[in-house]
């Protein structure tokens, strides 16, 4: 049938609708762009427009949560000065509490204290507002000198927010500073609509929450979504006790998960880990089997060095969601540091076949290769990881070969390995403390001493250089030195026998003088 003169030509809203269903942001807000233009009241483009913007930039904040400097270093939410363990993450469980799991000894801490979870999420590493030597100069290093530090407050947000508005030919798409929000309040899709744009691509929680107030007033209380907003709002801002209140108010009117997790993430953020237990235990009662909840709880349990239970949500989650990679690597990571790297190599080996490749996954395998008696595939596993490293994970990868070549007893690889580590990474204490164990062993005093010395000025967390030094000043006869490097390595790990037998016999010797 001949369709003779009709338009073929698809209509334009349509096809930019087609193509926001297939989330192709750019050419859909292209298209509105050019509508709008020709007709600036069409109210569909608009708020078409306005969703597109807002899912190009939407990031899902509940897992992602960075603190700047500011949070850190300003933090005026302390709860208690000197909290009992394990109510606090500034002061996590004790050996009695977390009886069972790999001392330290065995399995290394991160820069604030904590085990390392095999698992790299936003803020791992923060340092906690009570480590020692907390200050600006300290809060201002980044892991490589030169390249990297910490966020400012809200930097990310606020340099997502302008770069993208930088794009818009006609500039800034709503002038936020101009609408009448008591108007758009009454309009519930639209002001929906307006008010995600404002958080996740303006970046203005502070309209946001003005937007939030009017439109909760509108629907007098009685809106979940609105009291949920409300919440993100003041939480973006700081207020964390109103942020707290409005996501109780939420839960009131409709208990969702997303709500569940923010108001854990307020918890967190006020350290009152026990608190968001409680919440993620209501909400696993709510909502049975949801994974989001399950990892929340085994990440809080790993941030109180509570490792056992928290292998056990872990376990959970692998029940409900077989290809889980954070409770795959976590499981790996604890089977690994308790003597069992043959099952972690399994579980590494799971997520490779899951499409996970890159230079972290394949230095673990080799040293699981390695500890397990797979001699053969060690090497190719350590050469496949520094195919794919840069300059952020290549020391780590040198420092493991290091550590692989002291095993087989080549010590002139293993010097040569750290001294590349250190080379592509001048602050990693690890390898300087390595390093300072071979010159010694060369004969070399003070370039050890020097390297124990480097090493303890860029891990404070470390207590091996510590202990070295503090032994290599005993043999030399510098006893006060010695003594008070024993204390120095008590201090990062208060259960290291050698360092207390050490301290017991530098006061034996004091007290004969």
């Amino acid at each position: 049938m001949s369709l003779g003169n009709v338009d073929t030509s698809l209509n334009p809203f349509f096809k930019a609708l087609s193509l926001f269903r297939q989330r192709r942001w750019d050419p859909c807000i292209d298209i509105l762009t050019v509508l709008l233009e020709k007709n600036p009241r069409d109210q569909a483009c608009w708020f078409l427009k306005c969703r597109a913007l807002t899912c190009k930039q939407w990031m899902d904040d509940v897992e992602i949560d960075e603190e700047g400097i500011a949070d850190i270093l300003m933090d005026e939410n302390a709860v208690a000065q000197a909290p009992r363990p394990g109510t606090s993450l500034n002061r996590p469980l004790t050996k009695q509490d977390a009886a069972g799991a790999p001392s330290q000894v065995v399995r290394p801490v991160s820069a604030s204290g904590r085990p390392l979870t095999g698992f790299a999420r936003p803020g791992t590493n923060r340092p906690t507002t009570s480590s020692q030597g907390r200050d600006i100069t300290t809060a201002m290093q980044g892991n490589r000198p030169g390249t990297s530090r910490p966020l400012t407050s809200m930097g990310r947000l606020v340099r997502l927010g302008t770069a993208s508005m930088q794009h818009q030919d006609g500039g800034e798409f709503v002038r936020l500073e101009t609408l009448d929000l008591h108007k758009y309040a009454q309009r519930p899709a639209i002001a929906k609509a307006l008010c995600d744009y404002m958080l996740y691509y303006a970046r203005n929680p502070r309209k946001a929450l003005e937007l939030a107030s009017e439109a909760t007033r509108a629907v007098d209380f009685k809106d979940w979504w609105w009291k949920a907003r409300l919440g993100k709002s003041y939480y973006q801002l700081g207020l964390l006790r109103d942020s707290e209140k409005q996501f109780k108010s939420s839960m009131k009117d409709e208990e969702m998960i997303a709500t569940h997790l923010e108001l854990c993430k307020v918890y967190l953020r006020l350290d009152q880990p026990n608190s968001a237990l409680d919440q993620y235990g209501r909400a696993g009662e709510k909502f049975p089997g949801d994974t989001h909840i399950l990892v929340g709880l085994a990440r809080t349990y790993d941030m109180l060095n509570a490792l056992l239970r928290g292998v056990q949500f872990y376990k959970r989650v692998l029940q409900y969601d077989t290809v889980n990679a954070e409770a795959i690597a976590c499981l790996a990571s604890h089977h690994f540091y308790t003597d069992q790297p043959e099952l972690a190599l399994r579980f590494y080996r799971r997520l490779l076949q899951n499409g996970v490749s890159n230079a972290e996954l394949w230095n673990n395998m080799g040293l699981c290769c390695f500890y397990s008696g797979q001699y053969d595939l060690t090497l190719s596993c350590f050469e496949r990881a520094l195919m794919l490293a840069d300059d952020n994970n290549m020391a780590d990868v040198w420092y493991n070969i290091g550590q692989v070549a002291i095993g087989v007893g080549d010590l002139g690889l293993a010097y040569q390995a750290f001294k590349i580590a250190v080379s592509v990474d001048p602050n990693h204490a690890e390898s300087y403390s390595n390093l300072g164990v071979l010159e010694l062993r060369k004969g070399n005093v003070e370039q050890a001493q020097a390297h124990f010395h480097t090493a303890m000025r860029l891990g404070p967390h470390l207590f091996e250089p510590a202990f070295n030094g503090g032994l290599l000043a005993f043999k030399l006869g510098e006893f006060q030195e010695s003594f008070e490097l024993a204390n120095k390595a008590l201090g990062a790990y208060p259960d290291h026998i050698e360092s207390k037998e050490l301290i017991k016999q530098l006061k034996a010797h004091f007290s004969s003088l």
